[in-house]
Formats: structure tokens, C-alpha cells, sequence
């Protein structure tokens, strides 16, 4: 039976996609992942679902459903552009179908998990409710995270929406303090448990040598070998 998972983080610029291509490097089987708005980016450019591919292998199949130019919102920059905005329902629709033809979908968000994508106010949460689908939330590492998580999984909560865990989207090499001691505070401000860190600047690695270290990143949830240590 074919998962949907979808990713969505505490803001924008925190590690969204090398944790999606992480799981998906850890995961076996046929993997897609789904970019439903890609933004700030011209024609051409390799967006986030195609890094995903780069980092984590050819096994995976990359799906951009729709590109605007200028780094914003999906509502906002789809309405500059005068493009037609990218739905909920859409989101769902191309989902359900990739799972048909693999076993792991992941859907990746562009920024919060509220960030509108149409100017009827539709979000990324209204994607996950018509899939029935968890949603795992990235996270920085470091001071002000602990407010972010908890409000984002409050979201979810009141949406009827399971949030199958955190993972830490850019771990330094040397944590401060608050960064130390996140490891055991996030799981609670979430609710949910702390399924891994991926180490800072891990998205610049060869894809080979990406794959092969991702589950060293990643809980046994994800099907990775890592373990919180405060």
C-alpha cells in the first residue's frame, strides 16, 4: 500500500527540502515527491523537487505542478504573475495519482503550513485534510523554534490533522544551548516525537554521498538508524 506524507515546515528557508530528500533516501521502494508551488524561480531553473532527485537518487520521480517567478507566497506570487493559482484539490489530485505507480509520496509545501496557495485561502493543511494524510513538520534548530512548533502543531490539531513527528531541518556542527537543548523540548511543544537531524550544510553533499549518510539522519520511523542524545 502506497504512503502519502506530507512535509511542511515551522517557516520558510529551514531545511524543507533536504529533509524531503532525506526520507525519501532513507525510504525504499519507488518515491515521489510532489512540489505543488514552486517560487521564486524562472523557467528552467532546477526547482526543489528536482534537488530532491539530485540529492536522494534517479529512483525518485519529481513532480512540480506549478512555477512563479517572484519569492513569495504561492497566493501572492501566482496573482502578480497573472497565473492561475495552484488549488487544494489539485495538490490531492496529483498525489492520489503518484500513489498509484509508487510506494512513498511526499509532498513538499513552500513555506508554513498556512502560507496561502489561492486567494481563497487555501493551504497546504487543506491539501493534507483531502488526502487524510500526516504531515511531518520541519524545524530549526535553535532560539524561538519551540513557540513556532507548538503553534503549527496546534494547527494541525484543530485541523484534524496527525502530525507524524519533527525532524531538525539544519543540526550545527557545534549546537549553542538552546540548540541542545531543543532535542528534548521539541517533541513536546509538538506533541509528537523527534524523528531525527540533519546535520547543517548537508545539501551540499554529492547525491551519493547524501543517500548513503541520510538514514544516519533520520529515526527507525523513517527508516534510518538515528537516536536523540542530549
Amino acid at each position: 500500500m502506497s504512503t502519502i506524507l506530507v512535509v511542511s515546515g515551522t517557516g520558510t528557508e529551514i531545511g524543507k527540502t533536504v529533509v524531503t530528500a532525506a526520507v525519501a533516501a532513507a525510504a525504499r521502494g519507488r518515491i515521489a515527491v510532489l512540489k505543488p508551488a514552486q517560487t521564486g524561480l524562472a523557467p528552467g531553473e532546477p526547482g526543489d523537487a528536482a534537488e530532491v532527485a539530485r540529492l536522494a537518487g534517479s529512483r525518485v520521480t519529481a513532480v512540480e505542478l506549478a512555477r512563479f517567478p517572484e519569492p513569495l507566497a504561492p497566493a501572492t506570487a501566482a496573482r502578480r504573475a497573472g497565473l492561475a493559482p495552484v488549488r487544494p484539490y489539485e495538490v490531492a489530485e496529483a498525489a492520489e495519482k503518484l500513489a498509484t505507480e509508487h510506494d512513498l509520496v511526499l509532498v513538499e509545501g513552500a513555506g508554513g503550513l498556512l502560507v496561502r496557495f489561492d486567494d481563497e485561502g487555501g493551504t497546504l493543511a487543506d491539501a493534507a485534510r483531502l488526502l487524510s494524510a500526516p504531515v511531518l513538520l520541519v524545524a530549526p534548530a535553535g532560539l524561538g523554534t519551540l513557540n513556532a512548533t507548538a503553534l503549527t502543531a496546534e494547527a494541525l490539531r484543530n485541523r484534524g490533522l496527525a502530525c507524524r513527528g519533527v525532524v531538525i531541518g539544519s543540526m550545527p556542527a557545534e549546537p549553542d544551548l538552546a540548540s541542545r537543548c531543543n532535542v528534548e523540548d521539541l517533541p513536546v511543544a509538538a506533541g509528537a516525537p523527534l524523528l531525527g537531524a540533519v546535520p547543517a550544510g548537508a545539501g551540499s553533499l554529492p547525491g551519493a554521498v547524501f543517500a548513503a549518510r541520510a538514514p544516519d539522519w533520520l529515526a527507525p520511523e523513517l527508516g534510518g538508524s538515528w537516536a536523540a542524545t542530549r
